[in-house]
């Protein structure tokens, strides 16, 4: 695991514009085959947390997830990582209203679209709904953070919301908050109730 961190790092200065040579170097010696390319870290938490729960060990079967820092920096990396770079197969998540830079970014980069999945509005938004607000809040709780969660609530700016939109809303008002509920929210679904985008990214792998 801490080799393939190495790798993710090295990914990500090569993207910053440093040189590529470790991550060439990385990627053989450690038989990277496929690079997922998340929008943020809290994707990362979540893919990583379901892999566990599977049993899988992604890095050891050369599979790295990377996070890019966001949806526009996906061409960068399409090219980096995919056919013009390294040659990995690359897999990964996106939000619907992104879809189009990651449609345009894979055919630049003659990268296949199919190992790609959408979730509507975002990872978080997906979890939220297949769990249910009154599930949430029950995690909420457990965690310390419920009373956070009734003061937002009550904020005028966030009066007539859907509970569900809120919720999303809330898991990115503070820092580190959306990378830690990306852990706990995938621990607390049920089996047959992973959303459809990351059941289906992580079958693929």
């Amino acid at each position: 695991m801490a080799d393939m961190r190495a790798f993710r790092d090295a990914v990500t200065g090569w993207a910053a514009g440093g040189p590529g040579e470790p991550a060439g170097e990385l990627a053989g010696r450690l038989r990277v085959r496929t690079a997922v390319l998340l929008e943020g870290p809290s994707d990362l938490a979540a893919v990583e947390t379901l892999a566990a729960r599977h049993g899988r060990d992604l890095a050891a079967e050369g599979v790295c997830v990377i996070p890019m820092g966001g949806a526009m920096s996906v061409g960068r990396y399409a090219d980096l990582l995919g056919p013009p770079g390294l040659g990995l197969r690359l897999a990964g998540l996106c939000d619907e209203g992104e879809r189009r830079y990651y449609d345009r970014a894979l055919e630049r980069a003659g990268a296949p679209r199919q190992g790609f999945f959408v979730c509507v509005t975002d990872l978080e938004d997906e979890l939220v709904r297949a769990l249910g607000v009154a599930r949430v809040e029950e995690i909420l709780r457990a965690e310390g953070d419920l009373p956070a969660w009734q003061t937002f609530v009550r904020q005028p700016a966030h009066q007539g919301r859907l509970p569900q939109r809120q919720l999303r809303r809330f898991l990115g008002t503070k820092k580190g908050r959306k990378i830690r509920y990306g852990h706990l929210l995938v621990e607390a679904l049920d089996p047959g109730r992973v959303p459809a985008p990351l059941h289906d990214l992580l079958a693929g792998l």
